[in-house]
């Protein structure tokens, strides 16, 4: 029987967990705080932590960090609200085995704590080799998926030419496009590659503490100042630090930033001591901040400061053709982590994806397909499975739309292989498909 720790300081919700985790033959410890869950964890041994990602006396990434140090063998599966489903994200590239959202779904929660199990943890024989091995970094590596629309091409190319020099970027674009992925991808492809990136979301941060955690602090600071704590500047020395929605920092953190970006150099809260830092800077908005600047809301200084070179990070519906690339890669994601094998979307999914707004764009369609790859029982994603929202769209646009190939979707795929003389790629391009698709739809179809 695998023994499970829960960590979660929502008392009420945590005895409904624990009551269906010992349902499904799991033995359960409970900790309502990060310092009973540290006692729990010297005193017992686990197979799995799952922990809230905001604990009354600590966070739920911070926790995970210590529990990987000293314990590096034990999976972690994050328990997060809908809103912060980034940070959990961002966890996972830190180590965390999986994240699950709330309001659960049961069947989801099974899948992700099996799969948790069953995946070979590091070894505590061997920490700080096992520790330093850039497994989930490399699955990082392979996010930025290059479309094949214009839009795309030409982000592609952006990212290319700004890559090797140092130059600051804002990249510009509507919430859930990826915009932490191109900024990923820049550094990946720059000089600081093996150096850290550091992702900040400036949202997140209360203003009060905005320096402490840019710049750090020593103990005895300020109240709450327990211990010495590096701040994101040192983190991110000599590698990239990315400040996501940094429209959102108060002015007064604004002048704290544009002075660190000037000096390059930093003093943590409390400190007399001048530390000099080596970042690259990347940015991202999805808030038009010259209209800030002109507002009086932005400083312009710091504006500039971060624009040396601005990327466009294009919204789904201005990549139409990149929409089942997409959501080809995010199948294939959902499938290795549900332990599915689903070949790929009904040809009614693929009309209905290609007539709705996704006004939650990558993100919604990442989503999307996740859930409804665990609730496909069959080969193919079907209609049924999709939310409620896809089809009002439907209703209000007038019914079925037009699919991208044909009404005779299996005859004008004969016919582009026949125009093609049979060359796969040739004909995924004259159907405006992906070559992955249309082999996708030769099994369904059954065509030889």
């Amino acid at each position: 029987m695998s023994k499970i720790l829960l960590i979660e300081d929502d008392i009420a919700f945590c005895k409904l967990l624990e009551k269906f985790l010992i349902k499904k033959a799991y033995d359960v410890a409970i900790a309502f705080s990060a310092a009973e869950a540290r006692e729990a964890v010297k005193n017992e041994s686990f197979d799995l932590i799952l922990t809230d990602l905001r604990l009354p006396d600590s966070d739920g990434i911070g926790l995970m960090s210590e529990f990987k140090n000293s314990h590096p063998h034990i999976p972690i599966i994050l328990m997060t609200g809908y809103s912060d489903v980034n940070t959990a994200v961002k966890a996972i590239k830190n180590g965390a085995s999986d994240y699950i959202s709330k309001p659960f779904n049961p069947d989801e929660v099974l899948i992700v704590i099996t799969n948790a199990l069953q995946t070979p943890q590091v070894k505590e024989e061997a920490p700080v080799k096992e520790k330093k091995a850039p497994k989930k970094q490399t699955s990082g590596e392979n996010e930025f998926v290059k479309g094949i629309s214009v839009a795309s091409k030409k982000l592609l190319d952006h990212i290319q030419l700004v890559s090797p020099t140092d130059m600051s970027v804002l990249i510009i674009g509507e919430s859930g496009t990826g915009k932490e992925i191109i900024a990923k991808s820049i550094h990946q492809q720059s000089q600081r590659k093996d150096n850290n990136f550091i992702a900040v979301d400036c949202g997140a941060i209360p203003k009060e503490l905005a320096a402490s955690e840019f710049f750090g602090h020593l103990k005895g600071s300020f109240t709450g100042a327990i211990s010495d704590k590096k701040g994101y500047f040192e983190a991110a020395n000599g590698g990239t630090l990315f400040l996501d929605e940094i429209g959102n920092l108060s002015y007064e953190n604004q002048i704290q930033l544009l002075r660190a970006l000037q000096e390059r150099k930093i003093k943590p809260v409390g400190s007399n001591k001048e530390i000099n830092v080596d970042i690259r800077i990347i940015t991202a908005t999805n808030e038009d901040l010259r209209e800030a600047v002109k507002n009086g809301d932005f400083r312009e200084d710091l504006y500039h400061r971060i624009n040396e070179f601005s990327i466009q990070s294009p919204s789904l519906k201005d990549r139409g053709e990149d929409l089942m690339v997409f959501a080809d890669y995010f199948l294939e994601k959902a499938n290795q982590q549900l332990n599915k094998e689903i070949i790929g979307f009904s040809p009614e999914v693929v009309s209905i994806f290609q007539n709705y707004n996704w006004p939650g764009n990558l993100r919604e369609l990442q989503n999307c397909v996740k859930r409804a790859t665990l609730l496909t029982r069959g080969d193919f994603i079907e209609a049924d499975v999709l939310p409620a929202e896809f089809f009002q769209i439907q209703k209000q646009s007038g019914g079925n739309g037009s699919f991208s190939l044909s009404e005779n979707e299996k005859e004008a795929i004969i016919h582009a292989l026949s125009k093609a003389q049979n060359n796969k790629s040739e004909a995924a391009k004259l159907l405006k498909i992906t070559r992955k698709t249309l082999y996708n739809k030769l099994k369904q179809y059954n065509i030889q």
